[in-house]
Order: C-alpha cells, then structure tokens, then sequence
C-alpha cells in the first residue's frame, strides 16, 4: 500500500488522538473523565479497568502513527486505525440505545469516531482494489484457485 499525502495526513491525525486520549485515560483517569461530568471513585479496582483500556489505545495509536511515516506499515495502521475507531464508535452507538443519551462531549465523540473509522475504512477498500488491479490475471489467488 503506497500511502497518500492525504493517507497519512489521516493516520498522523488518527494516532495523534488515540495516543493523547490513551495517555490521558492512563495516566489521569480522573481529570479525563471529569471532563464529560463523570465521577471516578478512588477504587483501585474501578481505576485498574479504566487505566488499561486507556493504555492500549495509547500503544494502538502509536501503531496507527507509525504507518504515516513507515510505508511497509500504512496497510497495517490503515486497518488497526479503521477497526479501532469503527468499534468506539459502534460500541457507543450500541450505549446510546442500551443507556440513553450521553453528555454532549460523549456524543461528539461517536461522531468524529466513525468519521475518521469510516475515512480508513474507505481507504483500505480503496487499497484493495488498486492491488487487486495491479496484480497479473495469472497470478491473482482467485485465478489459481479456478485452476484447481
């Protein structure tokens, strides 16, 4: 996958987000969701399970990173920044449904989410297609597999 300026434009802006939002969540639970009018209690239980998620994002975005400036890695950050951002989104959507309405913040959130989950998802599909068209009838899978 040979990125573009715009692709990995997108996958810096991707990591960058999920890095700073991941930090945030690890490093200082309690202020990052006081921001959207949740109250974390000083449980270590409670904030184990907040922190973790928050550190995975962060190492997520990174990845997601790396293929903006690693050509042989766009592919990978490509998906890892679709699917991520695909399930953030999706999964609030499934709250929004379950739960009710969150606050205005939350919901702005879910947008930008799908917004930039959509964007690598178009990207990678795209991807796919320049791939599959640039490869010989001969030696595409589906023509071997015909063969058989």
């Amino acid at each position: 996958m040979k990125p573009t300026r715009k692709l990995r434009s997108l996958l810096a802006i991707s990591g960058l987000i999920a890095v700073t939002i991941g930090a945030s969540i690890l490093f200082a639970p309690a202020q990052f969701h006081a921001t959207h009018g949740i109250e974390l209690a000083a449980d270590p239980s409670l904030l184990s399970e907040v922190r973790a998620p928050g550190g995975a994002l962060m190492v997520l975005g990174v990845l997601m990173g790396v293929g903006a400036f690693v050509r042989t890695f766009a592919f990978a950050s490509t998906s890892i920044a679709a699917a991520v951002y695909l399930a953030y989104g999706a999964s609030r959507l499934v709250s929004l449904a379950l739960d009710g309405v969150p606050a205005a913040g939350l919901l702005a959130a879910t947008s930008i989410e799908l917004v930039i989950g959509a964007a690598c998802a178009v990207a990678l599909v795209r991807a796919m297609r320049r791939a599959q068209a640039s490869v010989p009838a001969q030696a595409h899978p589906s023509s071997i597999a015909g063969a058989l």
